[in-house]
């Protein structure tokens, strides 16, 4: 049996919630119908007809892509021009499109995760904080017979993580006291009557984006008709999000030889290096795609070395200047990493769940740039 459309952007919404896209990109399902039944995903960093060529000869019916397919608004969708005919391929061969992008970039476990840990780099932060998810804090009174069925609903829909841990909770016992008016149907007690119920008082962390499925979850367990609860907007701080990653070296090496690294590790034709090739590299900033924006964080940092893609010639001066050496490794080597990792976790995702979908990564783009 197949999987819905909709099923498999939920879970990427989980991974890469749609709100950390910048507000210029596109990204979710561009192109299908949520109601769609998926059997077979392509997972691949660009869009292209040879790519979707591969997508129809290997038969599949989604393609989960980091580059948006449509990026601009469409002001016309003629057939006789490249775009045009591509979604007309597209749409004759009832293929759906996803597309994850900068959302996946700031994503905890997206492109710049999994470009750092291919890389070997240990002790990874973000570089940059561009936001801090709000948490509230859940307290609600339910009665002692049900509350480990309310309990357990609640962490169930995703409520009382800290940190490493889950189902995170504390109770304490109590007396809840109410009156039945005309028209109520009470659970417990009757109308124009005074009712003392032992209750328990459940306390609980919930993140900003789940918080509407936690109290659907809840509302739907809890026996009582009125249910009351409380939902506090917290000063904590919690999961973080941002652009770009910083670590460190297990062993440290020269510029050189960091080089070859990156070079090998990253299967890239080639790189480019500002800096002396003798520099005693330790502290490295990461950023998949275009990060070269990101030289004031990484120097702000103490990164010795920068790695990304599309270094212009001016941003090679002003690094040589402020002392930082930069590794320019191409935007499609930086990002290509990203495509085995969404597989894996897309696979994860269907034993887990039991989805029929066959998940392939599609590691035969076509290269822009090629080495003469």
């Amino acid at each position: 049996m197949s999987v819905k459309c909709q099923v498999i952007m939920d879970a990427m919404d989980k991974l890469a919630p749609r709100h950390l896209a910048e507000e210029w990109d596109n990204v979710g399902l561009l192109v299908g119908n949520p109601a769609q039944d998926v059997h077979k995903i392509m997972v691949t960093l660009d869009i292209t007809a040879l790519t979707v060529e591969q997508a129809v000869a290997c038969g599949a019916d989604m393609i989960i892509s980091h580059h948006p397919l449509l990026l601009k608004p469409v002001r016309h969708l003629r057939t006789d021009l490249p775009q045009g005919d591509l979604i007309a391929k597209i749409l004759r061969q009832g293929i759906a499109v996803f597309a994850a992008h900068t959302n996946l970039d700031s994503a905890n476990g997206g492109v710049n995760d999994v470009l750092a840990n291919t890389l070997g780099l240990t002790d990874i932060q973000l570089l940059t904080t561009d936001m801090t998810e709000d948490l509230f804090k859940l307290v609600v009174f339910v009665p002692e017979t049900h509350a480990q069925e309310v309990q357990n609903a609640i962490h169930k829909a995703g409520a009382g993580h800290i940190g490493q841990y889950s189902h995170c909770m504390f109770m304490t016992e109590g007396t809840g006291s109410f009156l039945p008016l005309e028209g109520s149907n009470p659970f417990i007690g009757q109308q124009g009557k005074v009712e003392h119920v032992k209750e328990i008082r459940m306390e609980t962390i919930v993140p900003a984006k789940i918080r509407r499925r936690v109290v659907k979850a809840l509302l739907k367990t809890h026996p009582y008709e009125e249910v009351a609860y409380d939902l506090y907007l917290l000063a904590n701080q919690g999961t973080q999000y941002g652009l770009g990653r910083v670590g460190q070296l297990a062993v440290p090496a020269n510029l050189h030889d960091l080089a070859e690294t990156v070079k090998m590790r990253l299967q890239a034709d080639f790189v480019k290096v500002v800096g002396d090739p003798h520099q005693r590299i330790s502290t490295v900033a990461v950023c998949g795609g275009s990060g070269a924006g990101l030289l004031h964080k990484a120097i702000f940092a103490g990164a010795d070395v920068l790695i990304t893609g599309d270094v212009k010639y001016h941003e090679a001066q002003e690094a040589l200047a402020a002392g930082i050496a930069l590794i320019d490794a191409g935007h499609f080597a930086t990002e290509q990493p990203i495509v085995s990792a969404l597989s894996e976790y897309l696979m994860d995702c269907a034993n887990s769940a039991k989805w029929a979908v066959v998940i392939e990564a599609n590691h035969n783009n076509s290269k822009l740039f090629h080495v003469y």
